[in-house]
């Protein structure tokens, strides 16, 4: 399937759209914490057996975005987007016979492992041709794309828990469920594959040999950008916010509830689903204002703010985020726009250091650093939980330790964040022995001065 060319005349603005309707739709997996009380319900699980799903998704974005980078960038978009769909789709579908079935095994398999290679190929597929389109606002284009992934939760959890509460929440209702978003996102996704387009060549420059001529500015190819310690350290400083974030999003919904669960207004399950609608505004709203806002104060500070601020709200809530409803909820839509923008900036901070040439396979790479903090947030926030709820804890005493954690984590972030340089030229592709297919800079320099 080769990438569609643009036509003359196509408007750049509308290649958006079409990131959005993909990341929209993988974008669900935000609100899989609507899902994980009735799966306890109906098939006898804990909290952190329930997170499976969704942790096992998580770690299969980042392995089909790093193994996958490269094939999407020769692919190109529409081929990405199709087999997005693909997977994420037939997730569901398989999830579905799972719940139908009571086999917890077959959930986890079709929404962790198939749904989530879905989600990996999905979440690239639309950044590198939205930074061709876009070079003069990387940060908001990124924006734009990824914005949509945050978003996802902000239709899906409203939507997950009516049906929920018109099909039933047990197993049958929960399969019935899972079919209608397989059925649904394959639909709306295949609007996204038709509309999505690649710039025209014409008017690129060429290399003496007729191939693209690498980008201005300096460039770095992927298998290089692994030798880089700038690569590793913005690995770290990608998995301590995510971590931080992700942990709180996971439990979003039994978490609210059990901080105010002692106090004379307990939150219901209806305001929890609504809780976790909240979020994902803040995670969407995160991804595209501070993304923009990373191109005007730079992407270091940007991350300065996320982290350092990030570690301030989390400070507020583990002191006294149980005594105030309007607080804790307000801490937790600061935290979530950082890490929604945490992942918005990351591709045009890759773009910033490492060039254009293959950046969308770079941020595949990067992205393990996501299946990692998959793991580490829902296994510190629910392990401890189920720890502590043993020792016959209850309400905001269940999160106490895993609030001093992330916070420990944020500042490791910080501390990465500070220690990043521009690459060393010895990375540039004019320095190093071209790879298969990569430009030949130094024969187009030879050309250009002769």
């Amino acid at each position: 399937m080769s990438p569609p060319i643009a036509p003359v005349g196509w408007s750049r603005w509308l290649v958006p759209p079409a990131a959005l309707a993909i990341h929209l739709s993988i974008g669900q997996a935000y609100a899989w914490s609507v899902f994980k009380p009735p799966l306890e319900d109906a098939l006898g699980l804990s909290g952190t057996q329930s997170a499976l799903p969704f942790q096992l998704g998580i770690v299969m974005l980042g392995l089909s975005a790093a193994f996958g980078g490269t094939l999407v960038e020769r692919r190109g978009p529409r081929w990405a987007m199709t087999v997005a769909l693909i997977c994420f789709s037939s997730g569901f579908l398989l999830s579905a016979l799972g719940a139908a079935t009571e086999q917890f095994w077959l959930i986890v398999f079709g929404y962790g492992f198939v749904g989530g290679i879905g989600l990996g190929i999905g979440y690239i597929s639309p950044v590198s041709t939205l930074i061709k389109w876009f070079p003069d606002r990387p940060g908001m284009a990124t924006g734009i794309a990824i914005m949509g992934f945050g978003g996802g939760a902000l239709i899906a959890s409203p939507w997950s828990a009516q049906m929920l509460e018109s099909f039933g929440s047990d197993s049958s209702g929960i399969a019935l469920a899972f079919l209608v978003h397989g059925l649904s996102y394959a639909v709306f996704m295949l609007l996204g594959v038709l509309l999505v387009r690649v710039p025209r060549p014409a008017g690129e420059e060429r290399a003496a040999d007729g191939r693209p001529a690498v980008p201005a500015g300096p460039q770095v190819s992927a298998r290089q950008a692994l030798r880089t310690p700038q690569f590793w350290l913005l690995w770290v400083v990608l998995c301590m916010n995510v971590t931080a974030g992700i942990g709180i999003l996971e439990k979003a919904a039994p978490m609210i509830a059990d901080f105010f669960a002692d106090t004379s207004a307990p939150v219901s399950a209806t305001a929890a689903a609504g809780f976790v609608a909240l979020l994902s505004a803040a995670n969407m709203a995160g991804r595209i204002g501070w993304s923009s806002t990373s191109d005007l104060i730079g992407r270091k500070n940007i991350y300065r703010v996320y982290l350092g601020a990030g570690t301030l709200m989390y400070a507020l809530i583990a002191l006294v985020g149980s005594s105030s409803k309007p607080l804790f909820v307000l801490c937790a839509l600061v935290i979530l726009s950082f890490y929604g923008g945490g992942f918005a900036t990351i591709p045009a901070y890759l773009k910033d250091l490492f060039g254009t040439y293959q950046v969308g396979a770079i941020h595949g790479r990067l992205l393990t650093a996501w299946s990692t903090a998959g793991v580490l947030g829902p296994l510190i926030v629910n392990w401890i939980a189920d720890r502590q709820e043993e020792a016959g804890k209850h309400g905001a005493e269940l999160y106490g330790m895993s609030l001093v954690i992330m916070m420990g984590l944020l500042v490791i972030g910080f501390a990465a964040n500070e220690l990043v340089r521009p690459v060393h030229p010895s990375h540039h592709l004019d320095a190093v022995t071209p790879e298969k297919g990569a430009p030949d800079v130094r024969r187009r320099q030879r050309s250009e001065s002769a």
